[in-house]
């Protein structure tokens, strides 16, 4: 098939399209200043595009100024209305015959226990971008088939989350953020490019998915996994007031979250390769330090 990507060149677009190209597929990436120029040229460049998968987003984790505010929510919403837009223009027949787009697991309200049929929406900062952005795809003709997954906190080898983390833990300063209670839905990134081709090449694979691991461990577990797994204390503690002065508003990403259920890929048959946390940081630290089995 052929496959457009946007986000192609950010860490999980170069692994998916990696794996769509290894299993035979025709992959293109959709440049920025194509996404945010005439409509026309970008309408011609996915024209007869078989599947689009939408994965670009400014990071979220930085300081909230209003000018990145403006470039968390554009980069996401106006990308997709745009895309949207395009899409309209064409022909039924070239048309791509799928829409699948990132989302994130931001857009719940913390506290709560979700699944994908939660109304329970976050109503800060993070939660109206993440509903924004699922809201740009409703503009999608009736014919194209839509997935969208709602990506949790992505573990692997190359994934900040693991790269920023583990120097402090490997020198047992390795510890909890906030209180450590607040639910940490994560997973592997193999599992996340496995969901990702999983819905391209199914077609019948539609609507939303929670993108996380079964498992619902608190962020205060987590670190105790990780430092199990190095074999090294984590003996600490970083108050919400620190983070806070670091990264301001955007602390709330690190000292609240939902905890989520992924319901909808559990009952349509998609198998996790690492459901729980043992087997993910195995395997993502086995080639990066001499991890022992936790």
């Amino acid at each position: 098939m052929k496959i457009s990507i946007t986000g192609i060149s950010g860490y999980l677009g170069k692994k998916i399209g990696e794996e769509l190209k290894k299993r035979g597929h025709e992959v293109l990436g959709i440049e920025r200043k194509l996404i945010y120029g005439s409509l026309a040229t970008l309408s011609k460049e996915i024209d007869g595009t078989e599947v689009i998968i939408n994965l670009a987003g400014a990071p979220i984790l930085q300081r909230w100024t209003e000018r990145n505010k403006r470039l968390i929510h554009e980069s996401r919403v106006r990308t997709t209305r745009n895309l949207v837009k395009a899409i309209q223009t064409l022909p039924q027949d070239k048309q791509p015959k799928k829409f699948i787009s990132a989302s994130a697991t931001g857009i719940y309200k913390s506290g709560f226990p979700h699944n994908e049929n939660s109304s329970g929406f976050d109503e800060g900062f993070v939660g109206n971008v993440v509903q924004d952005w699922e809201k740009a795809t409703s503009g999608l003709p009736a014919s194209v088939q839509k997935n969208i997954f709602r990506i949790g906190l992505v573990l692997g080898k190359e994934a900040k989350t693991i790269t920023n983390m583990l120097l402090p833990f490997k020198l047992g300063l390795g510890a909890t953020l906030g209180n450590g209670k607040q639910p940490f839905p994560f997973i592997h990134e193999k599992d996340v490019v496995r969901a990702f081709i999983w819905a391209t090449e199914d077609l019948n694979k539609n609507g939303t998915f929670n993108l996380v691991a079964p498992e619902n461990i608190s962020n205060k577990e987590f670190t105790k996994a990780l430092a199990k797994a190095l074999n090294r204390p984590a003996l600490f503690s970083i108050p919400e007031f620190i983070l806070k002065m670091v990264l301001g508003e955007a602390a709330v990403l690190l000292t609240e979250s939902p905890e989520i259920e992924p319901r909808n890929l559990i009952a349509n048959g998609f198998q996790f390769e690492f459901p729980c946390i043992k087997e993910a940081l195995v395997e993502i630290l086995k080639t990066k330090t001499s991890a022992r089995v936790i």
